[in-house]
């Protein structure tokens, strides 16, 4: 048989929040009248309503004992609601956090995307970068440039000696076609060879 005292000890430990959802959980009360079982909200009102009826009846012990197992109910009420509440905010500040990367990768698809459609589809009527014109400086050797013959024809103008016309060439002539050989004696006969047409 067990002792009284482990059979108290169980009894307490039953009383005890074990985690999960308190505000809704039920418990087994064990007060001076009796068994007080429903959820935290609903053993403190019937705490406090033995306690108005001990208090009618002039009993203060009684009146302070159910006024106290009220506020240990109440207490461990307050304390799962502000529990509650910080994993509520929590809540909302890590949803805060992913709405706010989710906007962010919005706002740059959207921007990627009018960039895109921005950009002409010819390659020739993309925008072309700025070109830098130097203009004269005033010293042309120090533009680190080598100076080639082009370039000094280029940059000196009024001093290139003019080209000289380029004569036309003359039509080939075409190649003599092979004449046919002609007998090396005249004719025998006497008969001259009529000439060609």
């Amino acid at each position: 048989m067990r002792s009284s005292k482990s059979r108290s000890r169980s009894k307490n430990n039953r009383n005890r929040p074990s985690g999960g959802n308190v505000v809704n959980r039920v418990f087994d009360s064990s007060g001076p009248e009796g068994k007080v079982r429903g959820t935290p909200q609903q053993i403190i009102d019937k705490y406090n309503q033995l306690a108005r009826d001990a208090q009618l009846s002039n009993d203060r012990v009684a009146t302070e004992n159910f006024q106290q197992h009220a506020e240990h109910y109440l207490r461990m009420l307050s304390e799962a609601q502000r529990e509650q509440e910080a994993r509520r905010e929590e809540q909302e500040r890590q949803n805060r956090e992913r709405q706010a990367e989710r906007d962010r990768e919005r706002a740059e698809r959207q921007e990627r995307e009018a960039v895109a459609a921005e950009a002409p589809k010819d390659p020739a009527e993309a925008p072309q970068p700025d070109v830098l014109d130097m203009g004269d400086t005033g010293k042309d050797d120090d533009n680190g440039l080598v100076e080639t013959p082009e370039s000094k024809s280029q940059a000196e103008p009024a001093e290139a000696k003019p080209k000289k016309p380029r004569r036309p060439r003359a039509p080939r002539k075409p190649k003599a076609e092979a004449a046919p050989e002609a007998p090396a004696d005249p004719a025998p006969s006497g008969d001259a060879p009529e000439a060609a047409e």
